[in-house]
This record gives C-alpha cells, structure tokens and sequence, in this order.
C-alpha cells in the first residue's frame, strides 16, 4: 500500500490556550508537548490543521525556538505532527489508544473516530501448525481457516491481522471481511465471544512489514497473541497481529490490591 500523503493544508490555526509553568522542574519542551498532544485528542486541532513554522510558534508562545523544535519533534515521532518544507507543521491524526478488552480492531478504529479500511491479502484453509493446533484445542495438521488482512486508518497502514480459526466456523467471504470487523461477523453469525488469553510484546520491523506498514525495517512494532473463546469454553480465534508503534498502543487499567 503506498504511503498517504497528509490531508490538505488549512489555514494556520488559532491554537488553544497554551501556558507553561517556568518555575517547574518539567521542561518547559515537554509541558508544550502534552499540551498540544491533548488538543490533537480531544480535536481542539482536528487532521490538516496547520500550525506554522517553528519561529511563527515561537513567537506566538513566546518561547525559544529550540524549545519548540523539540516539543514538535516529539509529536513528530509519535506520528501526531509533520513537517512539510515550504509550509509548515501540520496536525496528522491522534494515536490509536485501544484498551485491553475483548474488543476488535475494527470496533476501536470507529470509536476513536478513525476511518477503519481493510484490504484482505490472505483467506484460505491451510493444516494447522503445532502452535496454531495448540491454541485452537485441534489435531495438528487438521484443517483451519487462514486470514491476514491489512486493516488502515484514513488511508494509513495500522497493523497486519493474522488470524487462524477452526474450519467450517463460518463463511469467510473475502468482500464481506473488506467491509466490517472479524468479531462483528461471527456475533453475527450467532457466535458468542466470551473470553480471550491474550499476551502483548514489541519487536522490530521485518524488511516484508515495515514494507507493508510502511515503516523502516527494524521500526518498533507492538506485537499481540490473543485466543478467544466462546460461551461453552471452544476456542474460536487465534490472532497474531503486529501493530505500529507510533500509531498504536495499549492502554492498561491497573487497580490496588486490597
């Protein structure tokens, strides 16, 4: 998939009250950094909003300028903001934040307020490896059904779905897995999801992924196994998926034990 260009150019925008405590021991960098990092998530600065040049912010903050390099830098990196010569930064699209939940791609995509595509590379029915038998509950080299789909953003790769499910679990029609989420498809077709085992990871890049996610061999990747199962305890899925790093992440809720 060819990488997108950023969404066209507004006028600079009227950026939201800014403010910066010199007194703390935060970088005054850092502090503008989350601050623009929050009106980009709340859409205070919605995608193609311009925010000019790093002396026109400067100025406007009353800021040095290589304290504002560095806090665009850092949005920057995390895929919220661009550089673009001759124009200025521009406001891209917020990070994917996706709770650790029993939810699909495709529901967070829409909930976030992103445009979810998918392009399917891969529906067949293949044997099961001993790791894909394993995970299913199934004889290894029985037949299950194979899918990997590339599933984007406003036009952007996000991560590469592989999913393995037993065979015969229902009809995987290419068109149909184009069109909406895999989770959304089996509740449909009667399938009860219940449960899931699921383990999160980072690694880098592959030259054939950071090709397909358009991302620099060796880039960071998240990295996610998850088996779900169903009300009566079968296992229906098992997904390995790879993820953008700097437009993805995991978000965990962590509470005190009593």
């Amino acid at each position: 998939m060819a990488k997108q260009s950023p969404p066209p150019p507004r006028s600079v925008a009227s950026l939201p009250h800014l403010s910066v405590d010199r007194t703390s021991p935060v970088p005054l960098y850092y502090q503008l950094a989350r601050q623009l990092e929050a009106a980009v998530e709340s859409g205070d600065l919605t995608p193609g909003t311009l925010l000019g040049n790093e002396i026109d912010l400067a100025t406007r903050l009353g800021l040095s300028r290589p304290t504002v390099r560095q806090a665009i830098q850092t949005l920057v990196d995390k895929g919220l903001l661009v550089r673009r010569r001759g124009v200025g930064t521009q406001v891209v699209h917020s990070q994917v934040r996706r709770p650790l939940e029993l939810s699909s791609l495709y529901d967070d995509l829409e909930s976030a307020g992103q445009r979810p595509a998918t392009l399917v590379l891969v529906n067949r029915v293949e044997p099961a490896t001993a790791r894909v038998a394993a995970a299913l509950g199934v004889s290894e080299g029985s037949d299950v059904r194979c899918l990997e789909r590339l599933r984007a953003a406003h036009g952007e790769p996000m991560a590469r779905l592989r999913n393995h499910l037993p065979a015969g679990l229902l009809d995987f029609d290419t068109e149909r897995l184009e069109a909406t989420g895999l989770y959304r498809l089996m509740r449909g077709a009667g399938i009860t999801l219940h449960s899931a085992r699921q383990t999160v990871g980072a690694r880098a890049a592959t030259p054939a992924e950071a090709e397909l996610l358009t991302e620099e061999e060796g880039a960071p990747l998240l990295t996610m196994e998850r088996t779900t199962f169903d009300d009566t305890g079968r296992a229906v899925e098992f997904g390995s998926h790879v993820y953008r790093a700097s437009r993805y992440s995991f978000e965990f809720q962590l509470l005190v034990r009593p």
